[in-house]
């Protein structure tokens, strides 16, 4: 049975998804409608935040100015990894806005995953919105995992998982977005890290001190 959390940060989620969606009708999109870091806790360090923040601005402008309306890309930058995703007229300009982000300053890697098509509508990217959402959610409610650890991208119904995670994290992360409805592919993109290195990085909270009993 799904619990009441579910069902409200479901709602909000989602909803908060669409509304970046239709509040993000150009066809450069940074960040994406369907994107986002789900809690404040991030496995990144401060810098490498930064460092994306900086990244999907200066990697969105270049090819804003490169192409303009002609495409719809969207740039995720997680730990200087970059995702590329969104649909371009020919192989020409996917190519075009590969080569433009791999050269933007901290970029480390970049994962091209536009495709060659006409423009989604807005409909396609609302449905995706609202899948985004529902990704979020379950990994909100998973009692197993750091929902902040991961961000989800879903583009034409392909699911996009980013983050610092471990080989455990990872696979049940996939699982539950798997069994989402409207999902009709994961798409993989973590650093795996050791168990070790995580209870480094996020060590368990601390249980509260037990105070003496009162009694009346």
């Amino acid at each position: 049975m799904t619990r009441p959390f579910t069902r409200f940060a479901l709602a909000a989620l989602a909803a908060a998804s669409l509304a970046a969606t239709l509040a993000a009708c150009a066809p450069l999109v940074l960040g994406g409608a369907a994107v986002g870091t789900i809690m404040a806790v991030d496995r990144r360090t401060s810098g490498a935040q930064v460092e994306d923040e900086g990244i999907d601005l200066r990697a969105g402008a270049r090819v804003r100015d490169a192409l303009g309306d002609r495409v719809h890309v969207n740039v995720n930058s997680y730990n200087r990894q970059v995702l590329l995703t969104g649909e371009v007229p020919s192989e020409r300009e996917k190519q075009q806005v590969e080569q433009l982000v791999s050269r933007v300053e901290n970029v480390r890697s970049v994962v091209n995953e536009l495709g060659v098509m006409g423009a989604s509508t807005l409909a396609q990217r609302s449905s995706d919105a609202l899948v985004t959402g529902k990704v979020k959610a379950s990994l909100v409610d998973d009692r197993e995992l750091s929902a902040g650890a991961f961000r989800v991208v879903t583009e034409r119904g392909t699911t996009y998982l980013m983050g610092r995670v471990t080989q455990r994290e990872a696979e049940r992360a996939t699982s539950i977005a798997r069994s989402v409805g409207g999902v009709q592919k994961v798409v993989r993109l973590f650093e795996i890290i050791s168990e070790e290195e995580l209870r480094r990085i996020a060590p368990p909270p601390a249980k509260a001190a037990s105070g003496p009993t009162v009694t009346q």
